[in-house]
């Protein structure tokens, strides 16, 4: 019986040391995600997270996610599914935000499946818009093109419409700077590949919500 149970211990312990670990890799959008389309900012959260299924620390409780610049857990999820932006040596991590109140913030913990789940708010200060967020770190840092955006992101207007004239195309933009947002259209500056500026509106999100411009945010931004 002795034998059996220190066999059982061991085993336990073996599996737990040798399961694969998970990096904590830098995260930031490189495509559109639709799932995100509905939610109202983001929200930076530590390195400990305990996600509850409804605004109440007697809930279920969902996930526990940890983190720090060399691993994630849980594996499950992943870093890339959980965060919209994760710079680990930086200390920058940000999730989706679906609602919050005075106390609780109902964050997508998931970003290809849309699921969702409540934290306890720490900082009311650590929420933002996604226009705040757009006018903080995109106009410090300057915007980048996602992958697979809609060509037409690619046309420059001469005012936030459809139907506007275009000036002009972005080509292969070596920086985009953003100068103000109004409504679903950005007013920007890009030096493309042959260096010369060219100013004017681009649509930086779609009528329902999808981004396809995000602040060009790195490890050494």
């Amino acid at each position: 019986m002795k034998k059996t149970l220190l066999y059982i211990i061991f085993a336990v312990l073996l599996s737990v040391f040798t399961l694969p670990k998970v990096f904590a890799k830098d995260v930031v959008p490189i495509r559109p995600n639709a799932m995100q389309a509905s939610t109202i900012g983001l929200y930076q959260v530590g390195n400990d997270i305990t996600i509850y299924k409804e605004p109440d620390e007697n809930s279920q409780i969902l996930y526990r996610v940890r983190w720090d610049e060399d691993e994630f857990f849980p594996a499950e999820i992943g870093a890339e599914k959980f965060f919209v932006v994760l710079l680990p040596k930086r200390s920058l991590a940000l999730v989706s935000v679906m609602d919050y109140d005075d106390n609780w913030v109902e964050i997508m913990y998931d970003n290809t499946t849309g699921k969702t789940g409540w934290i306890k708010k720490d900082d009311p200060y650590k929420f933002m818009s996604w226009i705040s967020f757009y006018n903080s770190y995109g106009k410090k840092y300057g915007l980048t093109l996602l992958k697979s955006s809609p060509e037409s992101c690619n046309n420059i207007k001469s005012a936030p419409d459809d139907l506007a004239k275009t000036i002009s195309t972005i080509n292969h933009p070596q920086k985009i700077n953003l100068s103000i947002i109004r409504g679903n259209w950005a007013l920007v500056s890009v030096l493309d590949l042959d260096r010369m500026p060219k100013t004017g509106y681009v649509r930086w999100r779609s009528d329902d919500g999808v981004r396809y411009f995000f602040p060009t945010l790195k490890e050494d931004f």
